[in-house]
């Protein structure tokens, strides 16, 4: 189990911050929509990436993952036992893949993050189980980020529904806080007991993202230094949002 750090430092974002981060996240919405058409047999995951990057740059904002730590791509495009942070090139997405894209977008100062997990053309039954318990796991934390729940809610809720369909909830790698910082925190884990951490609060903007695993929720990391895939070498899935907390629950800032 990875140690966790929950920091007091939770940055509390003002309406207009909010309103602010929402216009950078619904350019990475964009993104994803403009890139959904593309996601076929033959495409190479650079072609996805260049698309990316010109539509970012396109409507004024940056590529927030492009430099950062030295990762050299405007997106994390990941496929099928690659769970995080593969590195686009001119590898050719297949029939029955699953691709996952993760996106970045700074605009004017404040950052949108989000990630979507698709199918390449027809996939298997068990794929398609992944990808929809994942996406659900995704909506479900979002319910727990609420004024007056606890931070671990989330993490609870997200975990008890992944191991109740037989998969894995990624360990080393866990959600944020964002807003002029694309990291801030608190560090949001997939796993976890209920009623622990901070309490939630309005105004708090949190990047939810289980990674969810067919098999072991164990990991490695290859020789790129960058490209994270699963132990066992089956598949994993991975979905984000950044929402905002609001009193009437939370607001997705990252749909369109």
């Amino acid at each position: 189990m990875v140690q966790m750090h929950i920091s007091a430092m939770v940055i509390i974002k003002s309406q207009r911050e909010i309103e602010q981060l929402k216009r950078s996240n619904v350019v990475v919405a964009e993104v994803f929509e403009k890139l959904k058409g593309m996601i076929e047999p033959g495409i190479t995951t650079k072609e996805l990436d260049q698309v990316a990057e010109n539509y970012i740059l396109l409507k004024g904002a940056r590529p927030a993952f492009k430099g950062y730590r030295g990762f050299p791509a405007t997106l994390c495009i990941s496929i099928n036992d690659e769970v995080v942070h593969g590195i686009p090139g001119q590898r050719r997405l297949k029939e029955g893949d699953i691709v996952s894209l993760d996106a970045g977008v700074n605009y004017l100062g404040y950052f949108g993050d989000a990630a979507i997990t698709f199918p390449v053309g027809e996939v298997d039954p068990e794929a398609k189980r992944l990808l929809e318990v994942t996406e659900k796991a995704l909506y479900i934390g979002i319910e727990k980020a609420k004024v007056g729940n606890r931070l671990f809610d989330i993490s609870y809720a997200i975990q008890s529904w992944v191991e109740s369909h037989g998969f894995s909830v990624v360990r080393d790698f866990v959600g944020h806080g964002i807003g002029r910082e694309l990291h801030e925190e608190p560090q949001i884990p997939n796993f976890g007991m209920p009623h622990q951490g901070p309490r939630l609060g309005r105004g708090m903007v949190l990047a939810l993202e289980p990674m969810v695993n067919e098999g072991t929720y164990e990991v490695r990391v290859l020789s790129d230094g960058w490209t994270v895939v699963t132990a066992d070498g089956k598949r994993s899935a991975h979905f984000e949002h950044t929402v905002a907390i609001t009193d009437v629950g939370a607001e997705i800032l990252s749909a369109l």
